[in-house]
């Protein structure tokens, strides 16, 4: 039988578990309520919170024509526009964003009244477009070393750079040296979350040292295609998986150790049925 590693930090972080459960507390209580985007980047919590009744917004669009009821804003937190939006309706609304990601909203409010700001993300997630809503001049989101090799300040006071919170810290690290190796004014504020920088250090020391690496998160998980990323930059063998029904493995000889992560927005019951069938196939 092959020896299974699992990673400590594998699964809910506190913000995504604060946002399920107030989804879910929601969902009891209220008897029509929606949610601006999905709460969280996970499918199967997503579709057990809309067989209690949960409607899903996909954009402003559809938010206007919502007359009732109660909205929950994302975990990934949403642009101001549309927190004014709802009041103006004289909408109910339960703001689930994750604390890390508003203090990021706080940030760049404050610093951008007077430089440039410069986030280090992916600028199609709804995590960095919540962030550019509340920026008071028009942001730059740069996502790789090359694109901040590019960048220059248009402000004489500088510029600030923060960083999408499941940003890849290894990648975060050089566009920091070579900010710091501008001559003009930078103030860097590291805003990945501590539980991702946890969750990436392990999973790359798992990886490192097993035959098999199996890797469980929704597609539209940012936190888990980056941990995908990593383990596969340092085991050949790295699975990428959603549910239970997609893992392929049979018995093996040459596979001896299997580690296991899983993305913050991975429920613990999914990671469990994971574990357990790895056990019984290998």
């Amino acid at each position: 039988m092959a020896e299974v590693i699992r990673a400590k930090t594998a699964g809910f972080c506190f913000g995504v578990r604060k946002a399920v459960d107030s989804a879910f507390e929601l969902a009891e209580t209220e008897a029509e309520l929606y949610s601006y985007g999905p709460v969280i980047h996970n499918d199967e919590v997503m579709k057990s919170l809309k067989e209690k009744g949960l409607k899903v917004i996909e954009n402003e669009e559809e938010l206007a024509a919502v007359n009732g009821g109660t909205v929950i804003l994302r975990s990934h937190g949403v642009p101001e526009r549309i927190m004014k939006l709802l009041e103006e309706k004289g909408i109910k609304y339960v703001d689930v964003t994750c604390p890390f990601v508003k203090r990021i909203h706080n940030i760049v409010m404050e610093e951008s009244l007077e430089r440039d700001i410069v986030i280090a993300g992916d600028a199609s997630h709804p995590e960095v477009e919540g962030i550019v809503g509340w920026c008071r001049r028009e942001p730059t989101v740069i996502s790789s070393p090359e694109e901040a090799e590019e960048y220059s300040p248009s402000s004489d006071k500088g510029a600030c750079l923060v960083a999408q919170t499941t940003f890849n810290h290894n990648k975060f690290e050089k566009i920091v040296e070579i900010f710091r190796k501008k001559s003009y004014y930078v103030s860097i504020v590291n805003t990945i979350c501590n539980a991702t920088e946890k969750h990436q250090t392990e999973a790359e020391e798992i990886a490192g040292r097993v035959d098999l690496m199996i890797v469980i998160g929704d597609r539209k998980s940012s936190n888990s295609r980056k941990l995908y990323e990593i383990c596969s930059a340092v085991c050949d063998r790295t699975e990428f998986i959603q549910t239970v029904s997609e893992l392929s493995i049979s018995p093996d000889e040459s596979i001896k150790t299997v580690g296991i992560t899983a993305g913050a927005s991975t429920p613990d019951y999914i990671i469990e049925e994971v574990q357990n069938n790895v056990r019984t196939k290998l």
